[in-house]
């Protein structure tokens, strides 16, 4: 079934909501009626999102909340909190993420532990704090913004690739143990979009310099997927290299390697 039937007169909670995906999503949704609460570490920039926000639609008034979601504890309070203050919410939307770009051999349990708490086990805390009040309504959309990366594997981002594979199988299962109930799960699998995550400290440089696809086109698919039956949204449509890689994995790994190789060899 559809996970909302229209986004006017919905309340919607954006994480990563002060740049990039969410910084696109979220005015997109005030600008269709949604009343839409903001979560993110950044402070000014938040609150120049909400200030398009509150230009794009009233709402029944935007807020924002100034978390750092590295900590999965301040995720959960994040939700109860946004609940309350919109006497519900309709729909969660996980989209923050941090990247890491280091191959496995220069990775420290630490950094993976940090990328797992801010990609994977906040939109679990999240989506569980707010889980038990959606039931009790039977009615709640949970989105969970994952990765090209969390289909396939891409070399020197082994982390953040198992970060967004656990996003990926847990919101699968999620979408199963709630199949007959009111509350709905969708996944939005990005591949390579024109936002900040190419440019952070402490990654190495990208290997891929191919075109990337506007934020707002994530957003657009994002709003798509909360009013559709679709469990799965892929942005743009690269399917088909996630099946390559199910059909035929160790060709999969040739061509990667290959490509990197050439890559690496061309700087």
């Amino acid at each position: 079934m559809s996970a909302l039937t229209s986004l006017d007169g919905t309340r919607v909670l954006v994480t990563g909501a002060s740049s990039g995906i969410g910084a696109a999503l979220a005015p997109m949704l005030a600008g269709r009626g949604a009343t839409v609460g903001l979560v993110a570490r950044r402070a000014d920039r938040l609150g120049t999102v909400l200030d398009e926000c509150s230009a794009a639609g009233p709402g029944l008034g935007h807020r924002l909340w100034n978390v750092d979601l590295s900590e999965p504890d301040a995720a959960a309070r994040v939700g109860v909190e946004a609940w309350d203050a919109f006497d519900g919410l309709d729909a969660v939307v996980n989209n923050a993420a941090r990247p890491m770009r280091r191959p496995v051999q220069h990775l420290a349990v630490a950094t993976v532990d940090a990328v797992m708490r801010t990609n994977f086990l906040s939109p679990v805390a999240l989506s569980l704090a707010v889980l038990p009040r959606m039931l009790e309504r039977d009615h709640g959309v949970i989105v969970n913004v994952s990765s090209l990366g969390g289909r396939i594997g891409i070399a020197h981002e082994a982390a953040y690739v198992a970060s967004k594979f656990a996003l990926s199988g847990w919101s699968e299962a999620m979408a199963m143990d709630l199949w007959s109930t009111g509350v709905e799960v969708r996944l939005v699998t990005p591949g390579a979009i024109d936002t900040e995550i190419w440019d952070q400290p402490d990654n190495d440089p990208a290997p891929y310099d191919g075109p990337l696809e506007p934020p707002a086109t994530v957003a657009e698919a994002i709003c798509t997927a909360m009013t559709s039956e679709s469990f799965e949204t892929y942005v743009p449509d690269m399917k088909a290299v996630a099946e390559f890689k199910t059909a035929d994995i160790d060709s999969y790994l040739t061509s990667a390697v290959s490509f990197m190789t050439q890559r690496e060899a061309g700087r």
